[in-house]
């Protein structure tokens, strides 16, 4: 398994947006903008905590792909590519996570 799963899935995602929306989950939830997305990732991410620290690694791994379907469908819903999020990680690869979020501290200070 790679990131290619998740681009295949960002990919597939874009695609649902030509389907109708009374035989596509994906495009009711883009039809129903960020707010939408927004609250349905939050959903998804409660579930994934609930799951991390009462439940069983089953549990927790389909709560997590969960969580992953929708925070792509939030992306496309702003129309942020994966790529461009990955890309974001990439950078941060090599910095221990302490330095990296002092960085964005002085980042937005700049701003």
């Amino acid at each position: 398994m790679s990131t290619d799963v998740l681009i295949q899935l960002a990919r597939t995602i874009k695609e649902r947006r030509a389907d109708s929306a009374g035989k596509s989950y994906t495009r009711q939830l883009l039809d129903g903008g960020p707010e939408r997305c927004a609250k349905k990732l939050g959903e998804e991410a409660v579930e994934t905590v609930i799951a991390l620290t009462a439940q069983d690694d089953d549990a927790l791994r389909g709560e997590a792909a969960d969580l992953l379907y929708h925070l792509l469908v939030a992306l496309e819903c702003r129309d942020v590519a994966i790529d461009d999020v990955l890309g974001v990680l990439q950078k941060r690869m090599g910095m221990s996570g302490l330095d990296e979020k002092a960085s964005r501290t002085v980042e937005r200070k700049e701003r």
